[in-house]
């Protein structure tokens, strides 16, 4: 337990509300309800990665909801171990990197979000990692902050996305 939420490592049968608080996350990041495919690939790709064993590379940590009152996670933080080449700062190259921390509406402002964060933070400690990056929204600048994220190092940061190309 941290805090007055009770968190707990996700299992496999979490993996279809993992997709639903990851969604809502989405929705609150563009706007845009985006319902489709990708939703039946994370949940598979969920349940594989929870069910991976003790040297997995997934952490996730969750808050259940209210018994009875529908969907029954309120609340999760996920994120990945990897593995890179050693760098002068880090020099067993182990990161982390956090890609989905979701409240579910009903139960914002009790703590859910800085508790499964802080839990996810902790798997990382323990397995080594000396960084962990994240992309944050304004309204959650401040949470991270609070946590110890700062500014990232190198100036300018960039990616690429490109287009599925069907096979």
């Amino acid at each position: 337990m941290t805090g007055n939420s009770p968190v707990r490592p996700a299992r496999p049968e979490d993996a279809a509300e993992l997709v639903r608080l990851r969604r809502l996350m989405f929705q609150a990041m563009t706007g845009r309800d985006e319902a489709g495919a990708w939703e039946a690939a994370a949940e598979r790709q969920a349940r594989e990665q929870l069910a991976g064993g003790a040297g997995r590379e997934l952490g996730a940590f969750v808050v259940d909801g209210d018994p009875g009152a529908g969907p029954h996670l309120a609340a999760c933080a996920v994120g990945r171990l990897e593995q890179r080449l050693a760098a002068p700062s880090h020099p067993d190259g182990r990161f982390g990197f956090v890609f989905n921390v979701c409240t579910d509406p009903r139960y914002r402002g009790l703590g859910h979000a800085r508790a499964t964060t802080g839990a996810l933070l902790a798997w990382f400690a323990e397995r080594g990692v000396t960084r962990v990056d994240l992309h944050a929204t304004p309204e959650a600048e401040a949470l991270y902050r609070s946590l110890g994220f700062a500014e990232h190092s190198i100036p300018l940061s960039l990616d690429l996305s490109r287009p599925r190309v069907p096979r």
